[in-house]
């Protein structure tokens, strides 16, 4: 195993390899999107059950297909965006056509009416869900990688993804109140139309803008070799996932993101039935501040803190720090859900926020310096190809979250018709699921990032290795 502690000299990031202030600031718009867009479903699809009542296993079933579907697009994209050689790049044509036609498809998605069938929706909404999530590849995917190849250092790496991740969280301060307008509306199917074609809007607009300002690092590579694409796709795919340090990244991933999003498909069915109820009003306002409170911790203290600690003692040990925080906040969920005094949740948050803080900021730029890792060993860029695939084992991970939770959510006993006169037990195991599943998920991480092998000073060593190969322009 690797030392626990991350010893290495510290390395100061030379002038050049600063990315500039508005380089940052566009690219973050872009990471805004991202953001958004995956806020905005997770708020919204609430919709589907407790506005057009559909059975919680088919919800799950929208939220498990189209990720599966990202099991062959995510990597198709980011391969065809690695061996591009557009004359606008390898990155932005995609991303300004892709940012276009996703932001369409997502003011269509919620263009949802309770006098239509059960099926009906599952299906108009499963189709268009799937070509949003193809469409919205062809942005993300390309933008991912642009933000790897952005700067050669170790550090301004992670000062570009704390920027990015930073901006992003204000599509988490506004995602909690989003029921909340929807309830306030004429009816929640109502209002998330109206949000459909907000976001659909932003999507377009916020997405072209990186696509037109943000440079490429590698601008001109050297054209690939004409060969059988099909076959060095998946070789490709292949040299990825047999490279170790990049498994354990998408491993802590999977494990802290998605341990978080299965424990939130119970956190807003808690407060609504358990603290509340049944009353989705006063429900959804305390889902609002919970979700604020987090974001805010985030956009204020957290994610400037972890990536001023990461450039100090290396991003591994950040980690070992971080994530032990992110377990006691989720300890402090048992105590904040209180009929008596719900807002006591409100403790918790800014403890949870330091879990997601550290994962897009440190993983992200810790992907840039294993794909400096893989350039080393074959030769080759594909900031795409292992975005694509770290990606994807996100979204696989959202997949499974989303069909566990509805499959537990029944075994729990909830029934929706019983509306705020749940049983007992069923409300017990809702809390059960909400706090254990993410502890258990992040003390597994946190084994995992203990072995991690690319230190500070081995990816200085394997920069200096790759500019003496290819020249250091």
């Amino acid at each position: 195993m690797a030392e626990a502690v991350e010893r290495s000299s510290h390395h100061v990031t030379a002038a050049a390899d600063r990315i500039p202030v508005f380089q940052k600031a566009v690219y973050s718009i872009g990471a805004l999107v991202n953001q958004m867009q995956a806020a905005a479903i997770s708020a919204m699809v609430l919709v589907l059950n407790l506005g057009l009542g559909m059975n919680p296993v088919l919800v799950g079933l929208v939220g498990t297909i189209p990720r599966l579907l990202d099991a062959f697009t995510d990597p198709l994209v980011g391969y065809v965006s690695d061996n591009s050689r557009a004359k606008y790049g390898r990155r932005r044509p995609f991303m300004f056509f892709g940012a276009l036609i996703s932001g369409l498809l997502y003011a269509l998605m919620f263009q949802l009416h309770k006098e239509n069938s059960e099926i009906f929706s599952f299906w108009y909404f499963l189709v268009i869900q799937c070509l949003f999530v193809v469409s919205f590849a062809f942005f993300a995917i390309p933008w991912i990688a642009l933000g790897f190849e952005m700067t050669p250092d170790y550090h301004e790496r992670t000062r570009l993804q704390g920027t990015g991740n930073t901006i992003a969280q204000i599509a988490w301060l506004i995602s909690p109140w989003l029921f909340t307008f929807m309830y306030t509306t004429k009816d929640v199917v109502h209002g998330a139309r109206i949000l459909a074609v907000i976001f659909g809007v932003f999507i377009a607009v916020g997405g072209i803008l990186p696509a037109i300002f943000n440079k490429e690092f590698f601008v001109h590579p050297p054209k690939p070799e004409k060969k059988n694409v099909m076959k060095d796709f998946f070789s490709g795919c292949g040299i990825a996932l047999k490279n170790r340090p990049f498994v354990k990244l998408c491993l802590m991933t999977f494990l802290i993101f998605n341990g978080f999003m299965l424990a939130s498909a119970f956190t807003s069915y808690v407060i609504f039935f358990y603290d509340f109820g049944g009353d989705y009003g006063q429900g959804g306002k305390l889902l609002g501040w919970f979700g604020t409170v987090t974001a805010l911790s985030n956009f204020l203290f957290v994610i400037p803190l972890i990536t001023w600690i990461a450039t100090k003692i290396g991003k591994r040990n950040t980690f070992l720090i971080t994530i032990p925080i992110s377990i006691v906040g989720y300890a402090l969920k048992w105590i904040g859900y209180n009929p008596q005094h719900p807002y006591l949740l409100l403790i918790a948050a800014p403890f949870i926020a330091f879990g997601l803080g550290s994962v897009f900021t440190i993983v992200s730029s810790m992907l840039a310096d294993v794909c400096d890792l893989d350039e080393l060993d074959t030769g080759k860029r594909r900031e795409g190809t292992f975005g694509a695939i770290y990606w994807w084992m996100i979204k696989l991970g959202q997949a499974a979250a989303s069909l566990i939770s509805g499959v537990l959510l029944n075994a729990t006993g909830f029934n929706v018709a019983l509306a705020g006169h749940q049983t007992a037990h069923a409300l017990l195991y809702m809390r059960l699921c909400d706090i254990g599943i993410p502890i258990v998920a992040s003390l597994i991480a946190i084994y995992i990032i203990m072995t991690f092998e690319v230190t500070e000073d081995k990816a200085y060593a394997i920069r200096k290795q790759l500019e003496a190969r290819r020249g250091k322009a």
